[in-house]
């Protein structure tokens, strides 16, 4: 299905659908097939797992290892998801949204359920989506069939976020593009997520994102606060949680 091709009608079945699907993995493919999002499967057969990428969503990530001394460093992640199965999803995380764009990396993302059920040391390497999500952060960011339909872009990307702010995310980073490098080198570097304010200006770190995409981050925001909090397990964002106890960087008294 093309991009040109998908009728407002469909558009509106999928909205009214979407409202009720008891299930991320379909909501995600309503917005795929009935909202138009940026990404089209290709159509070579012999291409069938890039098929089913479905998600386009843009945030940034942190280096772990920076972030257990209390420092931030985040670089712009662009995650291009599809569902393996209706509990977990798996993400290309690209530099750009560009035809050149470079795969720096990839994130798994499971729910709680299947977050609980892993070993306390697995637990943690994952992060959690509550502030990246709250803070108006992650987006899916609009996709030209909507340039003049925001809003009920914003209506379905709200809906999706109920879901996304639940997950947790493992994420390796292979290419530090921040650093300037020409080629992925070294080891694999685990990344995770912010998790308050008092680690970033998150409104100033994006501003040259939502001013270029028009994205209002404050609404955004808006938009979100009837999404419950989770409640996050102690396990996760590990990396803060020890920057704190040690006191260190942003952390330190």
């Amino acid at each position: 299905m093309s991009q040109s091709s998908t009728s407002p009608t469909i558009s509106n079945i999928a909205s009214w659908a979407l409202k009720f699907s008891p299930t991320a993995w379909l909501k995600s493919w309503l917005l795929y097939l009935g909202i138009e999002t940026h990404v089209r499967g290709t159509l070579e057969p012999e291409m069938k797992p890039l098929h089913s990428v479905c998600e386009y969503l843009h945030a940034l990530h942190i280096y772990t290892d920076e972030a257990r001394r209390g420092e931030v460093r985040t670089v712009s992640a662009h995650h291009f998801c599809s569902h393996v199965s209706k509990d977990l999803r798996q993400c290309l995380i690209y530099d750009s949204c560009q035809p050149n764009a470079r795969l720096i990396g990839v994130e798994y993302m499971i729910p709680k359920s299947r977050y609980e059920a892993l070993d306390p040391v697995e637990q943690k390497l994952w992060h959690s989506h509550e502030f990246e999500v709250k803070s108006g952060m992650l987006v899916l960011p609009y996709p030209q069939s909507h340039a003049g339909r925001k809003e009920a872009w914003d209506n379905l990307e709200t809906q999706a976020m109920e879901e996304v702010v639940g997950l947790y995310g493992k994420l390796y980073h292979f290419w530090e593009v921040d650093k300037g490098h020409e080629l992925p080198l070294g080891q694999p570097k685990l990344m995770g997520s912010l998790t308050e304010f008092k680690q970033l200006d998150v409104d100033k770190a994006m501003e040259q994102r939502n001013k270029e995409q028009g994205i209002d981050q404050e609404k955004k925001r808006q938009l979100r606060e009837h999404i419950p909090l989770p409640v996050i397990h102690p396990n996760s964002d590990s990396w803060w949680k020890e920057a704190q106890a040690k006191k260190q960087g942003i952390y330190a008294e």
